[in-house]
């Protein structure tokens, strides 16, 4: 009786183990530093910091995903979250807008992002692709009450560099070292984060980027998903990454023959 007893005891423990989170809802906090030249009327170019911070919410079910923008997060004008050292700068948003949608199929592989670029809509269609190679170390933190383990990762990539001469924005590309460290729960196993990263044996909470010019912070998490919320997009142009990046170039182009974009300080 009393190895029956024990043996029972040990199937419902295991049944506990195994009845681990795998659908819900996460709110993540993301804030973004960058940096803005300014050469103004020939004067000597002079160096704005400028902080952005947006609420965005992840969904996952059944294998699929979708990431967007709040939108109580999103101003009336374009304008959201933004502050700059030495005074405001209010910067008119060309992205993201309040209908833009990262979509994830991972049975399927497949990943379509709907986004909004000045006033024109896109639907990208792509596969799921790495984000990098990932080294799991030992170290280990708490993030609303769950166990996280860290990642690091480092890959070639490029940035937009933005500086502003004469009142018109200038973009250049540049080629810029990609750092990621993802702090990862294997209580909810799913291998999804924030935007596209993942790729873990669990769900990111924490990701900082660029030697955090870039940092999302889970805020809260719920068991119970918007399902409604997980479907694939439908809006805009369907175009590859690359036909968006020679699109979105080209508007760029255009804005900047036409003002630009223009600034003020607040």
């Amino acid at each position: 009786m009393r190895r029956i007893l024990f043996s029972g005891v040990s199937l419902i423990l295991a049944g506990g183990l195994l009845a681990q989170q795998k659908e819900g809802k996460v709110t993540y906090e993301r804030t973004t530093q960058a940096q803005m030249t300014l050469a103004m009327n020939g004067a000597a170019p002079t160096t704005q910091n400028i902080t952005r911070t947006n609420r965005f919410e992840l969904n996952f079910a059944n294998g699929k995903s979708s990431w967007h923008q709040l939108e109580d997060e999103m101003g009336d004008d374009g304008l959201s979250g933004i502050t700059g050292g030495g005074g405001n700068m209010i910067v008119r948003s060309i992205g993201p807008g309040a209908d833009d949608v990262t979509f994830c199929d991972f049975s399927q592989s497949r990943l379509v992002e709907q986004r909004s670029y000045i006033d024109k809509q896109f639907l990208i269609i792509d596969s799921i692709k790495k984000t990098g190679t990932w080294k799991l170390t030992e170290e280990t933190k708490t993030i609303l009450n769950h166990l996280c383990r860290k990642a690091v990762s480092e890959r070639m990539g490029k940035r937009n560099m933005m500086t502003m001469e004469n009142g018109q924005m200038i973009r250049k590309e540049v080629d810029d070292t990609i750092s990621v460290i993802a702090w990862f729960t294997t209580d909810i196993p799913v291998a999804i984060g924030p935007e596209t990263y993942g790729q873990l044996p669990g769900l990111v909470l924490e990701l900082e980027m660029n030697r955090g010019r870039t940092i999302y912070k889970a805020l809260e998490i719920s068991q119970k998903p918007s399902l409604s919320a997980i479907k694939e997009p439908t809006k805009g142009k369907k175009v590859t990454r690359v036909e968006y990046a020679e699109e979105t170039k080209k508007l760029m182009d255009e804005m900047q023959k036409n003002g630009g974009m223009r600034f003020r300080a607040g």
